[in-house]
């Protein structure tokens, strides 16, 4: 006889399923703030804000004050390091993981660095810095996940400057392109050649050589404006060492 479906059953695994945190109307994807208990994120409430931001516009800039505390929540975040020259490089990349302004949970209000919209949507909470400070003095389980994102994002902004310093465009190009595929969760990365050049610090038509090598090895189609991973593991076989340690640092961090 066919046997009748378990309603019940059903229903009591639907009701287990843990709900999504919203603040501020809008669900809460980042993994940190999506990770804090009930009582810390009652207490953050009442401050944060969820905030959208176009591509390219800075979150902070070098030695100016930084004012807010970011959680991504979708889109990611570059932290690019800008020269007197005029050069600029890549040395972090932040999505639904991370934080914006790290320096805030060290009583300091500057960077020489600044943060940027990488990859849109530039969506995510803020909050102001003092708010945020003395809220994590209620919140020892929330300022621990900080200070262990800090500890771990510290080693993952290590890994990239030894990557630009010993391995090629197009492997740090493919570790660049994974670690993006990562914190999207999407095969399509929507980016300029004059963004990767400035990101990876070498020219447009190194970059465009580069991207070639790794489009015909079947990995990616990259067209004006747009990047998509076919292969992954072609992929991953194209990066350097560097991603697979980036990788395990990353899953430290939930993704």
């Amino acid at each position: 006889m066919p046997q009748t479906p378990n309603h019940s059953a059903a229903q009591s695994t639907s009701l287990d399923r843990e709900p999504t945190p919203q603040i501020d109307g809008h669900p809460v994807h980042n993994l940190i703030l999506a990770s804090a208990y009930e009582q810390e994120q009652s207490l953050l409430r009442p401050f944060i804000r969820f905030v959208t931001s176009d591509k390219g516009e800075n979150l902070y800039a070098p030695g100016e004050k930084i004012e807010f505390g970011y959680f991504p929540n979708a889109g990611l975040v570059s932290i690019v390091v800008n020269t007197v020259q005029g050069g600029t490089i890549e040395v972090g990349v932040v999505g639904k993981e991370g934080f914006i302004g790290l320096p805030i949970l060290f009583g300091l209000y500057s960077s020489p660095h600044c943060a940027v919209i990488q990859v849109p949507p530039g969506e995510g909470f803020r909050i102001k810095a003092a708010d945020l400070q003395n809220i994590l003095r209620q919140s020892p389980d929330l300022e621990t996940r900080l200070y262990r994102y800090s500890f771990l994002q510290g080693l993952i902004v290590a890994q990239i400057a030894a990557c630009h310093r010993l391995h090629e465009v197009d492997q740090r190009l493919a570790r660049w392109l994974l670690m993006s595929q990562d914190r999207l969760g999407s095969n399509f990365i929507s980016l300029t050649q004059e963004f990767l050049a400035e990101m990876l610090g070498a020219s447009r038509p190194t970059v465009t050589l580069a991207a070639g090598i790794l489009q015909r090895s079947g990995a990616i189609q990259y067209t004006r404006g747009k990047v998509t991973i076919l292969d992954r593991q072609l992929l991953e076989q194209a990066a350097c060492e560097c991603y697979g340690v980036i990788r395990n640092l990353s899953k430290d961090l939930g993704l």
